[in-house]
């Protein structure tokens, strides 16, 4: 019986759709072993992980636990989708770096909400890679969890053997690019590489027509198009961003600290403060909605991890994309060695397997180098117990250095770091003068 692990399963919406996806899919008898700290939570989930196999005709075994080495125990697969401080904690994100005059749209991946929302969850990461080095070593860790490069390289540097990130940034983006220059999907063929929401497609085909001509087109013929931060990068940079347009913004010093540039590509401040309250609403709608024994629309979500599972079950042959060790430079050539990059990965029995990419444009590989030179300082803060590294960080991260003078940043690091004391390590807490 194949073991399924959902550690924050609690994340009931997400959890949802990953288990309409596992359960379409021909894996034979499964155990879904459901873990949340929240009771509430965890009882929805259960309730509906049994609606949903139901609905799809199938009995798997479900189990549902408060603690985490017993969901772990005897596991093939952990997924991780835990969130550390939920919504109140991604409001002080939001909050204390607007206070500054920080904008942030989504504030998950780099700047100040990414950097503190990794800090706040490696210690939970620390505490999950032990007890899979304990109970279920050979697991195989599906991490959903964002920050994504930072939480995967920090899960490498604990050393958890089959850890990857998974994330939905290029299958969707090439699903839009598709639909945009009026190819189906299913005539294309492309490639991408980077880092997670900052990858790039270096290749887009049908056959021997090179789309980008097309999407060069649909550009020229629509000024719509081009008040697009992705669209804007696309134009300067050479290659497109696998990630939207409130991501890509962040990430970048050129977009954000500038009024009209918020105005010029529509950027919505504070944008994933209205996902949080999205999430929240649907989590409410479908807790009540099984307790009183409605009907519950499941959709598929067409994630990663579901396929990965099947490939390695079945030994049924995938390309996905992943987030994996750059292994010393041999996935993508001009990046940190140690980074972790997004990549095609094969898939199978034999597990996953990285396709080595080679060099990126050197003004695309400009971008990610930056990018994951804060993520190294975020993770070393961490492994060292260092609280400059935090500062470091934050100063080092584009977007932020284009806003504030430096004596700013640190001290926007002190408040950030007192309104999280409870989720940091003792030695991060400290005030720095």
């Amino acid at each position: 019986m194949t073991k399924i692990a959902f550690v924050g399963a609690g994340s009931v919406v997400f959890t949802q759709g990953l288990l309409a996806d596992l359960f379409a899919l021909e894996l034979g008898p499964v155990h879904i072993a459901l873990h949340d700290i929240d009771p509430e939570r965890l009882d929805t989930a259960a309730a509906a992980a049994s609606y949903i196999a139901r609905e799809r005709g199938i009995v798997p075994r479900i189990t549902a636990h408060l603690e985490r080495r017993a969901a772990l125990d005897g596991a093939d697969f952990v997924i991780n989708i835990v969130q550390v401080g939920m919504n109140a904690a991604t409001h002080v994100d939001f909050e204390i770096p607007a206070r500054y005059g920080i904008r942030q749209t989504i504030g998950d991946t780099l700047g100040v909400g990414g950097v503190f929302r990794a800090l706040r969850t490696f210690p939970v990461l620390r505490e999950l890679a032990k007890d899979i080095a304990e109970v279920c070593p050979d697991a195989w860790l599906l991490n959903y969890t964002n920050p994504m490069v930072m939480n995967v390289w920090y899960l490498k540097a604990l050393g958890v053997r089959n850890v990857v990130g998974l994330c939905h940034s290029v299958y969707w983006t090439m699903q839009g690019l598709s639909e945009l220059v009026g190819v189906p999907y299913e005539d294309v063929s492309y490639l991408a590489a980077g880092v997670n929401h900052q990858s790039w497609v270096l290749r887009f085909e049908r056959g021997s027509e090179n789309l980008y001509d097309r999407l060069d087109a649909a550009i020229a013929a629509d000024p719509e198009l081009r008040r697009r931060v992705r669209v804007d990068m696309y134009r300067r940079l050479g290659c497109y961003p696998t990630e939207t347009s409130e991501h890509s913004a962040e990430y970048v010093p050129w977009y954000l600290g500038h009024s009209s540039e918020i105005e010029r590509l529509r950027l919505p401040i504070g944008a994933y403060l209205d996902i949080v309250a999205d999430n929240l609403a649907s989590y409410e709608h479908t807790r009540d909605a099984l307790k009183a024994g409605d009907p519950v629309d499941v959709e598929p979500t067409l994630e990663y991890a579901p396929q990965i599972i099947h490939s390695i079950v079945t030994n049924t042959s995938r390309t996905i994309y992943a987030n994996l060790p750059n292994t010393t430079g041999g996935l993508i050539s001009n990046l940190q060695a140690e980074g972790v990059v997004e990549v095609p990965c094969l898939v199978d029995a034999s597990g996953l397997r990285p396709v080595a990419v080679g060099e990126l444009p050197a003004q695309c590989a400009a971008l990610n180098r930056s990018y994951l030179s804060v993520a190294e300082l975020v993770v070393q803060a961490a492994i060292q117990q260092d609280p400059r590294a935090i500062r470091q960080a934050v100063m080092v991260d584009p977007a932020t250095a284009a806003a504030l003078p430096v004596e700013r940043i640190w001290e926007l690091c002190d408040e950030m770091v007192l309104a999280h004391r409870n989720y940091l390590d003792t030695p991060l807490r400290a005030a720095l003068r």
